[in-house]
């Protein structure tokens, strides 16, 4: 319930950011820094969060975090201003980035080793479940009883949740203490530097333009409130079909993906783009778009128990900065194109950062530290043993 309510409160501008920005007397690119500025803080908190919770209960991290996310919302429900507005977005950064660093290594100690890999499936059906509904159901609700309404509700389920947590969680002591700088020594290694640039570049080039999806599909394909609600609703299943098809062809093809995913996301960007003004190869470019988008995440999951195996926790929390960072300036900088460029800037900057990641990949065996060793005959992770902080639309 928790990972459906943080990847929901993340992503709900999206498919409210025209509201927002005539609500607030702002542009449709300024709305979209609402969701870049989490992104810093969630950079901030992924690298820094095990430091500090390895001096405290784990559980009461997690309830501060929670109750944190719950202060954001009621925050961004009443903001009267632009400055308000990413004040609280800025909160709920906090949350993601300290939720998703901490999210496997929680799971770990709640179960036993044989339950973790179903554990980990249960906890991250609630990112499925967001993924594929709480775009089109903000859309709708919103255009109903109004922007700021579909965020209060959203605060009262977080309530919901901080107390189920309070009552269920058992306590978590820490065990030993990390340093805060830990996650940064893993980029002494040229494989993982590589593969930071990477993600970076393929997370970074997919937000740039799924950010102002509403306002592309609302000025260039001229949809209504309930065809957007459906696209939305497109988008999201077709991620629990990309997400599906990738865990099934990772075991196997794991540097295929890494390489050719960004390629063929980026050639469904600008394909979305040409046809962007007939709403029936819009709808079936975005589906494919989705199932792509939501691939990308699962393979370098899997990438990441294999490349850095030694230190996977440690991994995890550089990896969700760097998407998070990603997220930050994709939609920072696909707004500023937005405003002061044009709408088709923003998609073929989307489209050449997703190509440039794809040829930093190369075969991507630059990516693992053992050359000339497969990595497919490596155990990898469950496809779903790592997050997409954020990152899966």
């Amino acid at each position: 319930m928790c990972v459906a309510l943080l990847i929901a409160s993340e992503f709900m501008p999206v498919s409210l950011l025209t509201p927002i920005a005539a609500d607030l007397h702002i542009t449709e690119g300024m709305a979209g820094q609402a969701i870049s500025v989490s992104g810093a803080f969630a950079v901030a908190t992924s690298l820094f969060i095990a430091a500090i919770a390895s001096r405290l209960d784990r559980r009461t991290v997690l309830l501060s975090l929670t109750a944190v996310m719950l202060a954001s919302l009621l925050l961004i429900a009443i903001a009267p201003s632009y400055v308000a507005l990413m004040g609280a977005r800025a909160l709920l950064g906090i949350t993601v980035g300290g939720f998703w660093a901490l999210s496997t290594a929680t799971v770990m100690r709640l179960v036993p080793e044989g339950s973790v890999p179903k554990a980990l499936g249960a906890l991250y059906a609630g990112n499925a479940v967001a993924t594929a509904f709480a775009a089109p159901i903000g859309s709708y609700f919103g255009s109903l009883l109004g922007w700021r309404r579909v965020f209060l509700a959203l605060s009262l389920l977080v309530l919901v949740n901080l107390v189920w947590q309070w009552v269920s969680l058992p306590r978590l002591r820490s065990e030993t203490k990390a340093h805060p700088l830990h996650s940064f020594g893993l980029l002494r290694r040229r494989n993982v530097w590589l593969a930071m640039a990477a993600v970076m570049l393929a997370f970074g080039g997919a937000f740039s333009t799924f950010t102002y999806l509403r306002p592309f599909l609302e000025i260039r394909t001229g949809v209504q409130v309930s065809q957007l609600s459906l696209l939305f609703l497109a988008l999201g299943v077709a991620g629990f079909f990309g997400t599906y098809g990738a865990s099934l062809l990772v075991r196997r093809h794991l540097r295929r993906l890494l390489a050719g995913l960004p390629v063929a996301l980026g050639l469904a960007t600008l394909t979305l783009l040409l046809v962007g003004r007939h709403i029936w190869p819009v709808a079936l470019t975005l589906f494919v778009w989705g199932l792509l988008n939501s691939a990308i995440p699962v393979a370098w999951s899997n990438w990441l128990a294999q490349g850095i195996a030694d230190d996977p926790e440690a991994g995890g929390g550089l990896m969700v900065a760097a998407i998070q960072l990603a997220i930050m300036i994709g939609s920072a900088f696909g707004g500023l194109l937005f405003d002061h460029v044009s709408l088709a800037a923003t998609w073929i900057a989307g489209a050449v950062m997703l190509m440039v990641g794809a040829l930093l990949v190369g075969d991507a065996r630059r990516l693992f530290p053992v050359r000339g060793t497969p990595p497919e005959t490596r155990t990898p992770l469950p496809a779903k043993a790592f997050p997409e902080p954020g990152c899966e639309p």
